[in-house]
């Protein structure tokens, strides 16, 4: 197929060389030795200028390089193999790194699946292993990077909540969903490049964070939801300790307390036990009643 990448490999660059040398060797001969020659003289400038031409025709194609060949507009091939090469001097050479380049995209400001702005930032590690959809298939393909990358970073916020605070239902979400977000974006990513050639090694998401009008509000929530949380696992733990309690003062008998005692000292322990600041001791020397 024509609209498909093909592998050239071209002639020894060191030959075209000596080609080069020999004709511009001959061209200084004959002018020297065969001067009154007219037509000579002229087949000498005529070396001259073909090895100028083919001097074009040189190409140095360095590690993880490419280059990709034109003539008069038609695909003739990539040279993918490093190396000095001699091809064709009328063919219009375009190069292509095939080395790995980092993309560190800007944060941009995108909605999650709930509909909270958010600001999202990924970093992306890919390489071209198309050169003819690199070259002819997209305008711009590092430019095209660019522009899909941010789509699909916009796709993805539109896939998960920011947490499950905002998601009860959520198992998955773009703080904590780690290995299955980045590969949900990797193959989104490899989805949208594919057209200009490009490969993708890694995606991953760089930094997360709720927009700044909502940063503040969205923090006094959590903090808020956090210290409810705490709240009922103390009361938790102190009803366990006063049932203990009780239970232990009870079997031990060491004293006798009707409902009335109880109630009071089930409060007083309440109070102590859930308490955000240390209890100062109070010594009854009275009974306990007064």
């Amino acid at each position: 197929m024509k609209n498909q990448e093909k592998f050239v490999r071209p002639l020894s660059g060191y030959l075209m060389l000596a080609i080069i040398l020999a004709l511009i060797l001959l061209f200084f001969n004959t002018i020297i030795r065969y001067s009154e020659h007219n037509w000579l003289v002229l087949l000498s400038l005529a070396m001259l200028v073909t090895a100028f031409i083919l001097l074009r025709g040189l190409v140095v194609v360095s590690p993880n390089q490419s280059c990709v060949l034109l003539l008069f507009g038609e695909y003739k091939g990539t040279i993918k193999h490093n190396g000095f090469y001699g091809v064709n001097p009328f063919y219009n050479k375009k190069r292509i790194s095939l080395r790995a380049r980092n993309l560190n995209s800007e944060q941009i400001k995108v909605n999650d699946k709930i509909g909270n702005p958010i600001m999202i930032g990924i970093v992306l590690v890919w390489k071209v292993h198309d050169t003819f959809k690199a070259a002819f298939e997209v305008d711009d393909y590092i430019h095209y990077v660019e522009i899909q990358s941010e789509a699909a970073i916009r796709k993805l916020a539109g896939h998960y909540p920011y947490d499950n605070f905002d998601d009860e239902q959520s198992e998955v979400t773009l703080r904590s969903g780690g290995e299955e977000v980045n590969q949900m974006l990797e193959q989104e990513l490899s989805e949208r490049l594919e057209r200009a050639g490009i490969e993708v090694i890694e995606a991953r998401i760089s930094y997360l964070a709720y927009s700044p009008e909502i940063a503040n509000a969205m923090l006094r929530r959590q903090q808020a939801a956090a210290i409810v949380a705490a709240r009922v696992q103390i009361v938790e733990g102190a009803v366990s300790m006063v049932e203990m309690a009780l239970d232990q003062l009870s079997k031990k008998e060491l004293v006798d307390l009707d409902e009335e005692k109880k109630a009071a000292m089930v409060s007083n322990l309440m109070v102590v036990l859930c308490s955000d600041k240390d209890a100062s001791p109070v010594i009854n020397t009275g009974t306990l009643h007064q």
